[in-house]
């Protein structure tokens, strides 16, 4: 079978289309339950209009696009949950990085991707993507991310930290009981600051290039990642929406913000590829908090 075979082939092609309706069944899940905490929340301590999620397509001049799903509400202070399938040719310095893609630089790309950032400072950023890439080859990669805004809550002893990474342990281990301590690890080791000499937050699960042989064992991996995600994340915003917080917390919050900014645009893969491959820039750059300070 030729590349141009491969890429054409009827299992791919129903392994693209079965990825993609995973991502955006899961982004509708997603943003129905974080309208519900946005409506549930306190409103002595969050005053004023629920907020909703506001859709926008876009379409990729090179072939396909997405759909930006974005809320600023009075609990979420801005929250983007996205969805994009795109596919086109790699350029020739790009294609060289990609697995299968150094003899026919073709791609295909479907996944989804969030960042919430909360007006709370009790209340920790989340960060989740996960994806289905092909070229001549095909794999997964994702994970998901906890970043607790205040000092006494960067450590793996907080709770939220332990249930947090009790239930991405969980969704590991039912399918390959060494998959949670590899991808912890290179959690820690990505989202990392190396020019501040620290780590991003308190870690979770990061995975890249995930091809066991399997497709079927690695599709269901991903999405449990993405049920393990919608498991815990409400429960940790949800434990947090009740406890006020003070002017000082509220500065923290936006210092360490900054952290955010510097590794996204210093660091982050998915920041590159998606600009690197012709991506909707109001998107990618959608992750960006929407109050920051540097003092």
């Amino acid at each position: 079978m030729t590349v141009s075979e491969l890429i054409a082939d009827p299992v791919l092609d129903d392994r693209k289309a079965r990825a993609r309706a995973w991502f955006e069944s899961l982004r509708d899940r997603i943003c129905s339950a974080f309208e519900l905490l946005e409506a549930e929340a306190p409103p002595a301590l969050y005053p004023g209009e629920d907020g909703r999620f506001v859709f926008k397509s876009w379409e990729r001049a090179e072939g396909g696009g997405g759909v930006m799903g974005m809320m600023h509400g009075r609990f979420f202070e801005k929250v983007g949950v996205h969805v994009s399938t795109v596919h086109g040719t790699f350029t020739p310095e790009f294609a060289k990085t990609m697995p299968g893609a150094e003899d026919d630089p073709r791609f295909f790309a479907t996944g989804i991707s969030l960042i919430a950032h909360m007006r709370s400072p009790r209340v920790p950023a989340v960060h989740m993507n996960t994806r289905y890439i092909c070229t001549t080859q095909g794999w997964f990669g994702g994970g998901a991310d906890l970043t607790p805004l205040l000092a006494y809550q960067r450590n793996q002893d907080f709770p939220d930290a332990i249930a947090f990474h009790d239930t991405f342990k969980a969704a590991c281990e039912a399918h390959d009981p060494a998959w949670y301590a590899k991808y912890k690890a290179w959690c820690d080791e990505y989202f990392f600051l190396p020019h501040r000499n620290e780590p991003r937050g308190i870690g979770g699960i990061f995975y890249d290039r995930h091809d066991s042989g399997d497709f079927e064992r690695d599709f269901a991996f991903t999405r449990d990642v993405g049920e393990a995600f919608l498991d815990i994340y409400p429960k940790i915003a949800a434990g947090r929406a009740h406890e006020p917080w003070t002017h000082e917390e509220r500065e923290q919050q936006l210092v360490q913000r900054g952290r955010y900014v510097e590794f996204n645009l210093l660091y982050d893969r998915g920041t590159t590829f998606g600009l690197k491959t012709g991506g909707n820039v109001e998107s990618i750059l959608s992750s960006m908090p929407p109050e920051v300070k540097w003092p």
